[in-house]
């Protein structure tokens, strides 16, 4: 089998976590867990490239913790600027948080993608909507085959003047999803990528956390304005996957993988992401095949506080299989 390449795109935040225990977990964070889950899964056969920018006080521990992960490749970490995320979050339960952002990475340009061009998957975990901007995208599906996945979070999340990160309607999506194979988010984020053109006020009011009857829509508009798959996180109750078929957008509900103590939620999105691109790396178009190897590297997520919770890849089929019975 020929080695595989995955490009990881966003930030490592400092992360001073509060989880809903009242423990206190201080760690590096977001496309850490993508690369390390994935760097797991590829022992023996591929590479991880991270590209991401750090703050110089930080890059030495970030390849201090890496340095146990041989298979990552961290020439494309920068610490030129000096500026990199440092977030703040509380935890009110299991799965919700308040977060706040003191620190800000410089976005990820087309100019930081030198050496990486080769890779078949680009994983883009984007936190905040500077991250990954679009022009790096459009950059990267102009000059490679590689597929795409985006994660929703960063356009939909932004940051006050405060400190505040707060969520907010992706207005411009339809401009970002011609470049876009795999759009990843959760159910919240949907709410901010398929809303009216024009809201009455009365009408205001917070997100149902439980309705997902506006999926198929916003899928059915995705897809048809160029995005390959869908995939929609439902916490406990797995990822809804919309891709297209001969008989139209085919939409399938893959539950998720058991557990039974979480520990620690956080990571969990981005490393979903990790096991999207693994599984897409083989048979780019079997979705419902790659959710599974998210759902398992969403599920090792919880299971503890540092990397060491990501299994390597037979252990990991073999979790898939008790769950699902096949890969």
């Amino acid at each position: 089998m020929s080695e595989y390449n995955v490009a990881v795109l966003g930030p490592i935040p400092r992360d001073h976590i509060t989880t809903h225990r009242g423990e206190v977990i201080e760690k590096y964070g977001c496309a850490m867990h993508t690369a390390i889950g994935l760097a797991k899964l590829l022992e023996g056969k591929g590479t991880v490239h991270l590209v991401s920018h750090v703050r110089k006080q930080d890059i030495n521990e970030i390849k201090k913790v890496l340095v146990d992960f041989p298979n990552i490749n961290t020439d494309c970490i920068s610490c030129e600027a000096d500026q990199g995320d440092v977030i703040r979050l509380t935890f009110k339960d299991q799965n919700n948080r308040i977060e706040k952002q003191t620190g800000f990475m410089n976005p990820i340009v087309p100019a930081d993608l030198d050496g990486v061009m080769h890779c078949n998957t680009f994983v883009c975990v984007p936190i905040s909507d500077y991250e990954v901007p679009l022009h790096t995208l459009q950059y990267i599906k102009a000059n490679s085959d590689g597929v795409i996945i985006f994660d929703a979070h960063g356009p939909t999340n932004s940051v006050t003047t405060l400190g505040d990160r707060v969520l907010k309607f992706w207005i411009d999506r339809d401009e970002w999803l011609p470049y876009i194979d795999v759009l990843k988010m959760n159910l919240e984020e949907s709410n901010c990528c398929w809303f009216d053109k024009e809201i009455d006020e009365k009408q205001l009011k917070p997100f149902d956390e439980k309705d997902i009857s506006h999926l198929p829509a916003f899928a059915e508009h995705a897809i048809g304005v160029g995005l390959k798959s869908l995939i929609v996180t439902l916490d406990s109750n797995g990822s809804a996957v919309f891709y297209k078929d001969d008989e139209g957008v085919h939409q399938q509900l893959v539950r998720a993988i058991r557990v039974d103590h979480v520990v620690d939620t956080t990571g969990c999105g981005d490393s979903f992401a990790g096991g999207l691109g693994f599984g897409l790396l083989e048979r780019a178009d079997d979705y419902i095949r790659a959710v599974k190897f998210a759902n398992a590297l969403g599920a090792q997520r919880t299971q503890g506080t540092t990397f060491a919770v990501f299994k390597p890849l037979r252990e990991t089929e073999e979790q898939i299989k008790a769950e699902y019975g096949s890969l």
